[in-house]
């Protein structure tokens, strides 16, 4: 398994942010946004908050492929209906490139690496 982390901003903006919060809580994104997530090869998934950044960690299994989630996700119209909803929350990190989203993280610390 390996851990993939990213962060993104939302808008600066409580009420935004809560909105963003309601669409995230258990049963409210659409099912086939859900089923794409699983079938991807993503086995686990979280969001964290803090202020209005976002931190996004996933565990995918050894069929994942970022081109192919990708190029999935380009060709479903349920997908896409989320992340056009979705990016009237969201905006991109000062550095992140034109059109990127979720900036991945660079690991730069891991207990499990460390001297006992």
């Amino acid at each position: 398994m390996q851990r993939l982390c990213f962060a993104l901003d939302l808008k600066n903006d409580p009420a935004l942010i809560a909105q963003y919060q309601r669409w995230h809580a258990r049963g409210a994104p659409p099912a086939p946004v859900t089923r794409s997530i699983r079938d991807a090869g993503i086995e686990s998934l979280q969001i964290y908050l803090c202020g209005n950044r976002l931190f996004m960690v996933m565990e995918v299994n050894a069929s994942f492929s970022a081109q192919a989630k990708a190029r999935a996700d380009a060709a479903s119209p349920d997908v896409q209906a989320w992340e056009l909803l979705m990016w009237t929350f969201q905006q991109p990190l000062p550095w992140a490139r034109p059109g990127e989203k979720w900036v991945e993280a660079e690991l730069i610390y891991d207990l499990a690496e460390q001297p006992s």
